[in-house]
């Protein structure tokens, strides 16, 4: 099962360098902007782009107590067939 938080550390990693790629499985990969990659044969759940997720925020910390953000990403996996909890 996917954990927001998580996610969230690892779109903020991602800044600079790319997309963030995350599969059901918890499977996550920084891809090139417009890139369509597969593990196993399957396409990832979601792909988040981290500069306008978390570009604003002056530390990690914010982004991860920010609820409005902690809901965006818990909505589209969620909306893509995904299972995600808070810690």
């Amino acid at each position: 099962m996917l954990n927001t938080r998580d996610i969230i550390r690892k779109i903020w990693d991602a800044q600079g360098y790319g997309n963030l790629a995350v599969w059901k499985n918890g499977a996550t990969e920084v891809i090139e902007p417009g890139a369509t990659p597969k593990k196993d044969g399957e396409p990832p759940l979601v792909i988040f782009k981290p500069i306008p997720l978390v570009g604003g925020f002056s530390m990690l910390d914010f982004a991860l107590g920010d609820a409005e953000l902690l809901a965006f990403i818990e909505n589209e996996v969620t909306a893509a067939g995904g299972e995600i909890v808070r810690d």
